[in-house]
């Protein structure tokens, strides 16, 4: 086990890149925590053929090893054109075509796949194509076509998407294929489902029980990616288990000079309301054709590992880039820099003060001893991974160690910044025979030695969920005896 591990968590999204043989094993060895499946491409074969060797390429390596489903979400794009492209010129008039059998485009018009549109924009909109390359300003809404004016020339290609600068476009998130697609999700044991484009909390329920009445325990994750998002962001946070901050639509929506603040806000909100937050979008974009990475992009992922993300992402770097696996290791290389730059005094005038239950209150204790008391470790014996989350809250230089029984728990405790997990069967144990055993198998790891001060938490009811109500300051003997049981 590694003395020095890296905190922040790394996402990789797979795709004919990762296909190749081999590829995926290098990549888990190369330090991804949790793979990402787009559901935006690809079929449920693809997706079950992949899920399949995620899971053979983890159990080969020994590591714990996440699966996330991104559902496509109601994205809007244009349709098709004749000739698959054309070149629009500025000031030059072209017309968005919101029927269902709108002709194949050419340089005057195309058809789109929202047809509510007319409904949603008025003259003096902007609505941006082909994530903001270009630019039209809507003239006039007329029937079921919307008349606009060309801002910036450019190509145009099939099937490219479409916003509306500022947000505001009625649209749910929760399209019918994607409630197909939690259900198919759900069939393949993902460990997280992503929802693209939410706009309330009222999104994230109905994803939540949809996922619940497909037989899904995931965590819901939050791609705050809309305007509105931003408006009704501490209510989406709350009903969610992660946020993600999607850079891409985001950013195209509220203008990229807005996207920096806007970055640091939604990592902020996340981390105040005990959620764990993904930064992702263009992270090493340049990897996608070159062996390393620019300055600007090492700066950009250091920078979000300094806010506290969780969690960095790579799209096509990964998918489809000519280097998969040296975009991971560019990515450990370059968050394990910037973790040594983090600053770990943890302000607990900030802490929160109307704990909802007794295992937030255990967490915070716990890190306000280990910023006051030399500890080696923490470590959370835990049903469902909630107190390793809660403890994870606290930034510290502590490693926290989630030692569960439960596949699941230790695939979504993958995803935590700070937290390792590791599989441990406390079932039909007492708290002292759980706690002595826990600290052997770290000290035979390699993760404890004797001497160290570790803490421990753990619950009356080792086999009940949100039970931990018990924070014990222990010491590693001789050959990995706990020391300091004799109370219990």
């Amino acid at each position: 086990m590694n003395h020095d591990p890296r905190r922040t968590k790394i996402l990789a999204t797979l795709g004919p890149a990762t296909d190749a043989p081999g590829v995926l094993d290098d990549l888990v060895r190369a330090g991804v925590n949790v793979v990402r499946l787009n559901f935006s491409h690809g079929t449920p074969e693809h997706h079950a053929a992949r899920v399949a060797a995620v899971r053979e390429a983890a159990t080969r390596q020994g590591r714990e090893v996440g699966i996330l489903a991104d559902l496509q979400g109601p994205k809007i794009r244009i349709e098709k054109f004749e000739e698959d492209k054309v070149l629009l010129r500025t000031g030059q008039e072209f017309t968005l075509v919101c029927r269902a059998d709108a002709p194949l485009g050419d340089s005057t018009q195309v058809g789109v796949s929202y047809l509510g549109l007319v409904d949603d924009v008025h003259a003096g909109d902007t609505l941006l194509l082909d994530d903001g390359l270009m630019a039209v300003q809507v003239i006039a809404v007329e029937a079921d076509r919307i008349r606009t004016r060309v801002l910036t020339d450019g190509a145009l290609s099939n099937r490219k998407g479409l916003n509306r600068l500022g947000g505001g476009l009625s649209l749910g998130a929760l399209t019918d294929q994607d409630k197909l697609h939690i259900q198919i999700a759900a069939g393949l044991g993902v460990d997280f489902i992503a929802v693209s484009f939410c706009r309330s909390a009222a999104d994230m329920d109905e994803a939540r029980a949809l996922a619940r009445a497909a037989g899904s325990d995931a965590f819901l994750v939050a791609k705050i990616e809309r305007a509105e998002a931003i408006e009704n962001l501490v209510e989406i946070t709350i009903a969610s288990d992660v946020v993600m901050v999607a850079r891409g639509d985001l950013g195209v929506e509220i203008g990229d000079a807005e996207l920096p603040g806007l970055q640091k806000k939604i990592i902020r909100t996340a981390l105040e309301n005990n959620r764990v937050v993904i930064t992702a979008t263009q992270m090493l974009q340049s990897m996608v054709d070159n062996p390393i990475p620019t300055r600007a992009e090492v700066l950009d992922v250091a920078n979000s590992v300094i806010d506290g993300t969780d969690a960095v992402m790579l799209s096509a770097e990964t998918a489809s880039g000519n280097y998969p696996v040296k975009a991971v290791e560019a990515m450990v290389r370059i968050c394990l820099g910037a973790e040594r730059q983090f600053d770990h005094d943890t302000d607990f005038e900030k802490a929160p003060r109307n704990l909802q239950a007794a295992d937030q209150a255990i967490a915070m204790a716990s890190m306000f001893l280990a910023e006051h008391i030399k500890v080696r470790a923490i470590i959370a014996l835990t049903e469902s991974g909630g107190t390793a989350r809660y403890l994870s809250r606290f930034r510290s230089s502590v490693p926290i160690y989630g030692l569960s029984r439960h596949d699941g728990a230790r695939r979504r405790m993958a995803m935590i910044r700070d937290v390792f997990p590791i599989h441990y069967d406390s079932q039909g144990q007492a708290t002292r025979e759980a706690a002595r055993g826990a600290i052997r198998q770290l000290f035979e790891a390699g993760a404890l030695a004797e001497g160290d001060s570790v803490m421990i938490t753990s619950g009356d009811h080792m086999e009940l969920h949100g039970a931990t109500n018990t924070l014990r300051l222990l010491k590693v003997g001789p050959a990995g005896r706990a020391e300091g049981l004799g109370e219990l």
